[in-house]
């Protein structure tokens, strides 16, 4: 696979941040709101790079991406090869949501401060063509753990395979350097998950809670979360996508943004299948009766040539 390494958006691939904000927007029904917005969303490069240079200790990352349905009003000729809607799931106990929106703000650093400063500067440019959908503001917890006490993201691809496993190749030439999303906000009921063991919840998660270890495969439940995310395709290689997720809250909401970014929606796809509609066999992830998704979104982050060509 052939990536163009000076194309892409940087935070497709980049490290993990301490603060971030995802904010969802829609597009006004207007000729002038498609107009104003292509001009902004092609000044997003030049944006971070000014953020960049002016606060270098910060390691600021803006990484703009555009709807599943909303796609063909911005770019009616050329549409991602993979590029569908959110694969929203039912399996009468659990859901899994498709609240689409039209466009994805990830904006992140090691700063809340210049985060909200970006915010508030590519807002004031979409002015009214936009309406805000919900602005969630993520944080790094403790040492990269969940609100539920357990560290986050211990799989994720390192170094250059993160862009191996986030980055569209030359299977899609147009789109080269770009990358699929799927965000979901989670709702955590920790007062339920708090009420059982740390063993219990060990079971669940698949890992010891103090020091992060994995169980061995042999002593997973089959509903364990780690044994329904950890996949294998036809050719015995590991299913895998690139996580932002990060948590957030307030004293009366609590929960996680996740947020998987990947060459291809599938893995995304079939690890959710896999959560909630199980093995065939009933078994379910059962974290899902403690952390409830409320939105399901899917994306495309174009890369940085792309997003210039719209001006």
């Amino acid at each position: 696979m052939e990536i163009d390494m000076a194309c892409f958006q940087s935070g497709v691939i980049a490290e993990a941040n301490t603060d971030a904000l995802f904010i969802t927007l829609n597009v006004a029904p207007t000729t002038d709101a498609i107009v104003n917005l292509r001009q902004v969303l092609s000044g997003i490069p030049a944006t971070e790079l000014s953020f960049r240079q002016r606060y270098p200790e910060a390691d600021f990352h803006i990484t703009a991406a555009i709807g599943s349905e909303f796609w063909d009003r911005m770019s009616p000729d050329q549409r991602p090869a993979e590029l569908v809607p959110f694969p929203a799931l039912n399996n009468q106990l659990l859901v899994a949501p498709h609240t689409p929106v039209d466009l994805l703000l990830h904006i992140r650093s090691e700063r809340h401060d210049l985060n909200y400063e970006a915010a508030v500067l590519v807002l004031s440019r979409l002015a009214d063509s936009v309406m805000l959908d919900q602005e969630v503001h993520g944080f790094r917890y403790l040492d990269s753990r969940d609100l539920t006490g357990f560290v986050d993201g211990t799989e994720n691809p390192q170094g250059a395979h993160r862009a191996e496993v986030a980055l569209v190749g030359d299977e899609d030439l147009v789109f080269n350097g770009g990358s699929y999303i799927h965000l979901q906000r989670y709702e955590h009921d920790l007062e339920a998950w708090n009420r059982i063991t740390v063993k219990q919840q060990e079971d669940i998660i698949g890992r010891t809670k103090a020091d992060n270890k994995e169980y061995a495969g042999a002593d997973k439940a089959l509903s364990s979360h780690t044994k329904r995310t950890s996949l294998k395709d036809t050719e015995g290689r590991s299913v895998e996508i690139l996580r932002h997720s990060m948590p957030y809250g307030n004293l009366t909401h609590k929960g996680l943004m996740f947020a998987s970014y990947g060459r291809s929606p599938q893995p995304f796809t079939q690890m959710l299948e896999s959560m909630l509609l199980g093995d065939g066999s009933g078994n379910h992830d059962h974290l899902l009766h403690y952390s409830q998704a409320v939105t399901g979104q899917a994306f495309f982050a174009p890369s940085i040539e792309w997003l210039e060509s719209l001006l």
